[in-house]
């Protein structure tokens, strides 16, 4: 019996929290939103699609298990082709979770700073709390939801933030730079109700 229960404590201690999933789906989402050129309704249901993945992460065996083969699975409904093909050959985004050494670390964060984003937070973040990839697996095919019937522009940056440069002698402000960022976004932003909606 201790070593049952000794078992089930490390299975428990490997399981990632609610809080810690949710706030690494929302990063993961933000970067998938502004690369993919995803519309606010693939940006919500990307966000849960992520949220549920991390959610069902116990151990090393779960990181390619039966949750990630429904999170493709999932993710093929959301997406159109262009920003499936594109999602599959990002390995920070297609296999954005490793097990190493006793922790959880995400490829995202090799190309991205901590605390950048592009986008809002999406409006389910605070009220999702998990549990649709439990249910039919055509439940995203069903949403028909709106998708960019259009190729998205070539990213600003696949890599972690530069400081800003400076302009007339002196620097930029991060503000400033953003700003200037949100801009050329919004130039490149499709018509078609494509992505980078509800920026910070």
């Amino acid at each position: 019996m201790i070593l049952a229960v000794m078992m089930v404590m490390t299975i428990s201690a490997n399981a990632m929290n609610y809080n810690a999933a949710k706030h690494e789906a929302l990063f993961l989402s933000d970067k998938m939103a502004y690369e993919l050129n995803l519309t606010a309704a693939q940006y919500e249901a990307v966000y849960e699609i992520n949220l549920d993945y991390l959610m069902s992460l116990n151990g090393h065996g779960d990181v390619f298990g039966i949750w990630w083969d429904r999170r493709n699975a999932d993710l093929r409904f959301v997406l159109n082709t262009w920003q499936f093909d594109k999602y599959m050959s990002l390995a920070y985004f297609y296999r954005p979770v490793a097990w190493k050494a006793g922790n959880w670390t995400f490829a995202v964060y090799t190309h991205y700073d901590r605390g950048r984003f592009f986008n809002a937070h999406p409006k389910v973040f605070v009220t999702y709390k998990g549990g649709n990839n439990h249910r039919d697996p055509r439940f995203y095919a069903d949403r028909h939801m709106p998708k960019p019937d259009v190729h998205h522009r070539t990213p600003m940056a696949h890599h972690k933030a530069s400081a800003p440069a400076p302009h007339n002698g002196k620097p930029v402000s991060a503000h400033h730079d953003r700003k200037g960022a949100d801009r050329h976004m919004a130039m490149n932003t499709s018509r078609s109700n494509g992505g980078h909606f509800g920026r910070k």
